[in-house]
């Protein structure tokens, strides 16, 4: 992956941007927040050598649309991914998907009838009180956030990408993930989606996440400081023939962090749903 996403995709808010890379069954990738596909530049190019890999950004994330009054709530994305998959005309791709992707995975899959081949979920939001800390801080304080000077806020965004990641980043990588926050246009973008995002997003599936019907993979770094393992436990404990794996020393960037090791347990098999009943 060389960063640009050379395909658009049209929806009532705005472009998305997506690319696809090799052939093969097909997998999606969805990223999270403060992320972009970007994210995948690792592992994309990596399982393409078996796999048709879709990758796309978010709307008001890295070259997809930013623009006011964009709807981007959980069920926003969820809509526009659902979308996705039709415009791609998948009927069960494999799906792997990081943060707030694993919530849109989710979403989409329990409450609007998507289906998958299997599901990955590395380091998501899928239940618990995730909703706290700067989100919180951000949705209960929007208009604040949005008058910090730009380069406050581009030093807060920074710290931010920095938690996210528990080995660090090399200063090109730091800088490709902070482009799409930076100036006046990047700071409204990014207050715009943290303001959105609500933890009743993820309370409408909890419930029904012991009926996940397909192989579902739970990937987590150990060092994850913004869902601590318990988070991984939960989801785990709430999918009951989900696999847990965890990558040590690897913190919530897991494809950041141990793209590697991460690629290896995104090729093995998987446990059939019913052996593990």
């Amino acid at each position: 992956m060389n960063g640009n996403l050379t395909r658009t995709y049209q929806t009532p808010d705005g472009t998305v941007r997506w690319d696809v890379l090799g052939e093969g069954d097909p997998v999606v990738l969805l990223h999270g927040t403060p992320f972009s596909s970007r994210v995948w530049r690792e592992i994309a190019p990596a399982l393409a050598r078996d796999h048709q890999v879709y990758v796309f950004d978010l709307l008001g994330f890295g070259q997809s649309e930013q623009r006011a009054g964009q709807d981007l709530r959980l069920a926003a994305h969820t809509r526009v991914f659902t979308g996705l998959l039709d415009h791609w005309g998948l009927e069960r791709p494999r799906v792997i998907a990081h943060d707030i992707g694993g919530a849109v995975a989710l979403r989409a899959l329990l409450l609007e009838g998507a289906r998958y081949a299997d599901l990955t979920l590395v380091d998501a939001v899928g239940c618990g009180d995730w909703g706290t800390g700067l989100f919180r801080l951000v949705r209960e304080n929007v208009h604040v956030f949005e008058q910090l000077p730009v380069y406050a806020h581009e030093a807060l965004a920074e710290s931010h990408l920095r938690f996210a990641s528990h080995t660090g980043y090399r200063p090109d990588v730091l800088a490709a993930h902070l482009d799409p926050w930076r100036g006046e246009a990047g700071r409204a973008a990014y207050y715009r989606q943290y303001g959105q995002l609500e933890q009743a997003a993820t309370d409408e599936f909890q419930h029904l996440l012991g009926s996940v019907p397909v192989p579902t993979r739970i990937i987590w770094g150990r060092e994850d400081g913004f869902l601590p393992p318990p988070f991984a436990e939960q989801l785990h404990a709430l999918i009951p023939h989900s696999e847990l794996h965890w990558l040590e020393g690897a913190g919530h960037a897991t494809p950041e962090d141990a793209p590697a090791r991460l690629l290896a347990l995104l090729t093995r098999e998987f446990r059939p749903v019913a052996a593990a009943a």
